[in-house]
């Protein structure tokens, strides 16, 4: 691997994320830019989900079969029709690419989704907040200096298709944005008793339809 000036990339790390599209279905982009080139370096994203917002397993599982996204999940087993209030706290490595376009930048792209909310009062969205990443790096045969990178927690592999040890080095970055946040449509709780009388209605009214259709056309021993 290529030696890395780490005391440059430290001092001049920055990361930024974005959320694209609109609506419960997003994507979520995640950039990283080092002081100096990192070639030979995996260079990867770690980010804790709030319990407003997830990462469908088998949804990741199919893009990565395609080569189109590398992260891994904790926990991978996730229960995707949970709300907001049932859920918790995903962590999420998002493994990044080199940037062509830049020859010591990274990006990286992983659909997210967001969860129902409870009802509100007197608002119709909830604010979900998604905190800057910890950026990792893993540099094969350079020394990384203490001042500036030191050993990350993370029990994870270099790369995707690695299933050897591998040791993460962390830093401390400057955010090029302020934290994202997710604006998510929420009821209110004000129109709760409209809601369910519409819906027993509209429940019983269907219903009654299909008991008659079914007295009218069924055949009955």
């Amino acid at each position: 691997c290529v030696t890395l000036d780490v005391q440059a990339a430290c001092r001049d790390a920055a990361v930024t994320q974005e959320l694209l599209e609109e609506g419960f279905h997003r994507d979520l982009l995640v950039k990283v830019e080092l002081g100096e080139d990192a070639g030979g370096c995996a260079v990867a994203a770690r980010m804790r989900l709030p319990p407003g917002i997830y990462v469908d397993p088998y949804e990741l599982a199919t893009l990565q079969q395609h080569n189109l996204t590398k992260a891994v999940l904790s926990p991978d087993v996730i229960d995707v029709e949970a709300p907001e209030y049932l859920a918790r706290d995903l962590l999420l490595l998002l493994f990044l690419e080199p940037d062509t376009r830049c020859s010591h930048c990274f990006r990286a792209a992983v659909p997210v989704h967001a969860r129902y909310h409870r009802p509100a009062q007197e608002t119709e969205e909830a604010l979900v907040v998604l905190g800057s990443p910890e950026v990792l790096l893993c540099c094969c045969h350079s020394h990384l200096s203490a001042e500036c990178w030191e050993p990350a927690e993370v029990h994870t592999p270099c790369s995707s298709d690695n299933t050897g040890p591998c040791q993460w080095h962390s830093t401390k970055h400057r955010p090029a944005h302020e934290e994202s946040m997710l604006r998510v449509p929420v009821g209110l709780r004000e129109h709760s008793s409209l809601v369910c009388a519409l819906t027993l209605l509209t429940t019983g009214l269907c219903s009654g339809l299909i008991l008659a259709a079914a007295c009218k056309y069924g055949h009955f021993s």
